[in-house]
Parts: structure tokens; C-alpha cells; sequence
């Protein structure tokens, strides 16, 4: 492994188990997570962002979630806002109604369909990329995160393929973790959209049949044409620039 060169992530303490990892430049959260996974040594694998804070026992509380519960190979947190209030910690499996829901939330009452924070502890789809911990038998059997996908839909991707294979993942709110936002994102206001497009239509060409991404792909030239238009009307650079290339893109 190459020399660390930033004084900022040198160790300090040479007893820490801990090993930094440095890129020369951002390689995104599939690939960047991907490293670290493949240097783990330990019987669960937590995915974390930069920028979480994590609540007082929170980790110990999903090691011990694994610990006695055999039958669940994926636990995730609560995820807060620094507020204090619930934020989005897991979603359900994009098949088509859930997509029409995404992309016109606005006519079917918001996006909580799609992705929220459940009241209770129960089973997922799938947890937010921010903060999960997994066994490492999953990440062995069916593989890291798909690094073909650089901003967005990786774990959506890598929880699919999870379910599959048969395992189960679970939200667990007693345990907190409070995400500040998108902080390792450094993009414009437009290019969210573009990768989720992308994402999206990613994952149906790998996981669906092409019936269901020829829909895919006629909904999201819908919402786009929808949306152009009304960038035209209300004269919003955003919208025309962001949903013109989004037409290009399906």
C-alpha cells in the first residue's frame, strides 16, 4: 500500500487497528467502500459515511442485533437530520409502481412511499448507503457494490442482489445516527437527478426484462418532457438544462 502523503490522515496512535486508505481522487462510494470492505478482517462489515455523527452506543446496539438474530444478515439505524428529526433510512425495491411513485411523487402524495422513516423496527428492502452494517458472509457470497454505479442507487443495487440470495435486512431504531447530508458530494444542484436516471436505468438493464426497462424508460422520458416543459414556461434554466440532458439520457 502506497505511503500516506496527507498529514491529516496519518495515525497517531501506531496500537490503533485502523488502516487509512488514500486516493488521489474521488473514486465514488461504490469503489470507495469497496476498498475498504476488502481490507476488513472482522465478522460484520459497517458502511459509514463522513458525514454521520454517531449517537452514544448505537454500533454496539447493532452488533448485538446480529449477535442474536441469526435470521437478519443486514441491520441499519435510525438516520437523523442534525435537527434532531427522523430522516430517510431504508426504501422499498424499485419495481414499477414504486418508480411512477418517484418520479411523480408530487401526484401521489410524496415520496415516503419510496423512501422513509419507519415508526417501528421491522424488515426492509433496503437501507441507506450512510450507515448499515452487514455479515461479511453477504459481501462474500454475492460481491461489494457495483462500481459501475459512481453517485447513487449502489446500495439499492447491492441490497437487491442481497435479497436474492436470501438474506434479510432490517431497520433497527433504537440505534441513532445522525447524517448531516450529502456532504461527500460535491456536484452541482443537477447532476443528483442525472446519476439517479442513470442509476435507475442501470439497475433495470442488469435486474429487469426488457418489457420493464422499455416502461422504465418511457416514464422517465415522460417525467422529463413534463418537467422541460415547464422549465420552457416558467423559464427555469435548472429545468430545461437538468431534464433537457435527462431526455438524452433515457
Amino acid at each position: 500500500m502506497e505511503e500516506i502523503k496527507n498529514e491529516k490522515l496519518k495515525i497517531k496512535n501506531k496500537d490503533l487497528r485502523l488502516i487509512v486508505i488514500e486516493n488521489k481522487e474521488n473514486v465514488g462510494f461504490a469503489r470507495g467502500n469497496n476498498q475498504g470492505i476488502k481490507e476488513a478482517k472482522g465478522e460484520y462489515i459497517m458502511l459509514l459515511n463522513s458525514d454521520t455523527v454517531v449517537k452514544k452506543g448505537s454500533i454496539t446496539k447493532l452488533i448485538e442485533y446480529l449477535d442474536t438474530h441469526q435470521e437478519i444478515a443486514v441491520v441499519g439505524p435510525r438516520l437523523l437530520n442534525e435537527d434532531g428529526s427522523a430522516q430517510a433510512s431504508c426504501g422499498r425495491s424499485p419495481n414499477m409502481k414504486v418508480v411512477a411513485l418517484m418520479l411523480f411523487k408530487e401526484h401521489f402524495g410524496g415520496s415516503r412511499f419510496v423512501r422513509w422513516s419507519p415508526e417501528e423496527s421491522t424488515g426492509v428492502d433496503w437501507l441507506m448507503g450512510a450507515a448499515f452494517m452487514a455479515r461479511k458472509e453477504v459481501f462474500q457470497k454475492i460481491g461489494g457494490l457495483d462500481e459501475k454505479l459512481f453517485m447513487y442507487m449502489e446500495e439499492v443495487e447491492w441490497f437487491y442482489r442481497a435479497k436474492q440470495a436470501g438474506f434479510k435486512a432490517y431497520f433497527l431504531k433504537e440505534a441513532e445516527i445522525v447524517h448531516l447530508g450529502r456532504g461527500s458530494s460535491v456536484s452541482g444542484k443537477k447532476e443528483p437527478i442525472l446519476n439517479i436516471y442513470k442509476g435507475i436505468l442501470y439497475f433495470y438493464r442488469k435486474h429487469k426484462s426488457p418489457i420493464e426497462l422499455f416502461i422504465l424508460r418511457t416514464m422517465l422520458k415522460l417525467k422529463a418532457l413534463l418537467a422541460l416543459i415547464l422549465g420552457w414556461l416558467k423559464n427555469d434554466k435548472y429545468l430545461k438544462e437538468t431534464y433537457g440532458q435527462a431526455i438524452k439520457i433515457s
